[in-house]
């Protein structure tokens, strides 16, 4: 996102808004808007928030240019003096957000904008598409780097991916989730992350023979020389080649890095088990043997059932893309808004849809661990005032399912607050990590989840819970509210 301008990366009922809010006089007034989802995505038991670095750099660079202005006037629907005012727009506001690769869960604010309405209105559309898009694709990847049990995963997508920046950023989202690297050039470039590859069939086909097309990749990379080995036969031609390259490279001395196959068709656990034998028997066990063609956590998951050989996995379409869920359904909802006096006052919208009623007021995000253990014991969604004395005993409900209550004795739990201070009247106080940097944190935050949350299917889900102060005041404005 930096050094483009994108303030015309918005949906088009934002600026009718705004220039509603402008008309009116209210647009000073300040509001509290919260970025959060309502579900997890693929049925996983949690998400990763990814996104964050290019959510800073939008809004640092959010201005209208004179093309935006022009382009505007043309439309015919905007007044001059809101057009004037767009001229000279900038973010003057607070936001607060959960760091990327913190692990997180539905209905939690992962980002708090306090703004005027006029700039916390349009910064709606291009927060939801950054932060959706990239926490979506962090979650999928967890979920493969999770099935793959410790092998590396390999992001492979960029082809498939829905345009550039969805490939490029998504690649950057499934680093963060877990992958070892990716096959994104441009993503390397641009995050300094490790880049990876091998070679296509069509590398093979354009030699006389497959044998002369090992050889001479071989020779260009000798230190890190996988082999596609389903071009022709893979058991008949491509593992027996690629074993007669091997050894005259392990002959010439030159066999001295990462070496060994990869599978792209066929049955890949019996391929795999065959190979392994052959590559054994030819003095090569420790041979690397990738995989790819269409894998899922759900395939993957599969293979590792039925004892396949693979031991580095590249995954692209179903990763890139999300194949089984493809939207992370984030939503930008108001929480509270000024009065006359400067006094905030909480705001809740009501649906017919339970799970559409939102959370009212200013809002914190506590994470409770177990002392012994630092897993997540719960999570509490409370006022921005409260806070919890770690002496005391503490209740913790499920908010889904308030009859299950988890009691915790003083001194056995402690306590973080999520939400961390990005932007405060406009400047940015906030320094993002390094992508790599936070997939270590990343890889952390999952170790504090037990094995239960983190499986594929039905995850035991981590309880959310709503303070008493935060769950009068929602109960309050439900009553008051069913009157009007």
């Amino acid at each position: 996102m930096k050094g483009r301008n994108l303030a015309l990366l918005t949906d088009l009922y934002e600026l009718t808004m705004m220039q509603g809010y402008f008309t009116t006089g209210a647009y000073n007034k300040k509001v509290v808007f919260d970025l959060f989802y309502r579900k997890n995505p693929s049925g996983n038991g949690y998400a990763i928030v990814a996104g964050l670095a290019q959510a800073i750099e939008y809004v640092q660079g959010l201005h209208f240019t004179k093309d935006d202005i022009n382009y505007l006037v043309s439309l015919n629907m905007f007044t001059e003096g809101f057009i004037e005012f767009l001229k000279d727009f900038r973010f003057t506001g607070e936001i607060y957000a959960i760091p990327e690769g913190t692990v997180v869960f539905p209905y939690e604010p992962l980002m708090r904008v306090t703004a005027p309405i006029i700039e916390a209105q349009l910064l709606e559309t291009a927060l939801l598409n950054i932060i959706n898009h990239q926490s979506l694709i962090a979650t999928k990847a967890s979920r493969v780097v999770w099935a793959a049990e410790g092998d590396p995963v390999m992001e492979f997508g960029l082809r498939r991916a829905q345009g550039p920046d969805a490939g490029t950023l998504g690649a950057r989202a499934a680093v963060i989730g877990g992958c070892c690297g990716t096959s994104n050039v441009l993503t390397g470039k641009l995050f300094d992350v490790p880049v990876k590859g091998t070679h296509a069939h069509s590398w093979v086909m354009s030699f006389p023979n497959e044998i002369t097309a090992f050889r001479e990749y071989a020779r260009q990379f000798p230190d890190n020389c996988l082999l596609l080995v389903d071009t022709y036969n893979t058991l008949e031609s491509g593992v027996p080649n690629a074993i007669k390259v091997f050894q005259e490279m392990k002959a010439a001395g030159k066999l001295t890095g990462k070496y060994g196959i990869r599978l792209d068709s066929g049955d890949l656990a019996y391929l795999s088990k065959c190979a392994k034998i052959m590559m054994e028997e030819a003095g090569f066990g420790n041979a690397i043997i990738s995989a790819s063609s269409d894998l899922d956590e759900n395939l993957i998951a599969s293979l590792k059932s039925q004892g396949a050989k693979i031991n580095l996995w590249g995954v692209g379409t179903k990763l890139i893309t999300s194949d089984d869920c493809p939207a992370f359904g984030g939503v930008y909802k108001l929480a509270a808004e000024e009065d006359d006096n400067g006094n905030f006052i909480p705001k809740i919208k009501l649906s017919n849809n339970p799970e559409k009623v939102t959370n009212p007021g200013i809002k914190k995000v506590f994470r409770i661990y177990d002392k012994k253990t630092k897993k997540i014991k719960a999570d509490l969604i409370a006022l921005k005032e409260e806070t919890i004395d770690e002496n005391q005993g503490l209740t913790i409900c499920d908010n889904n399912a308030k009859w299950r209550k988890m009691h915790l004795s003083p001194g056995t739990y402690y306590v973080k607050e999520l939400l961390v201070p990005i932007f405060v009247d406009g400047e940015l106080v906030y320094q993002s990590p390094k992508t790599m940097d936070i997939q270590a944190f990343c890889s952390k935050e999952k170790n504090s989840l037990w094995g239960e949350h983190l499986r594929l299917k039905n995850p035991h889900i981590v309880p959310v819970d709503l303070s008493e102060k935060l769950s009068q005041l929602k109960n309050r404005l439900i009553d008051e509210m069913s009157f009007h």
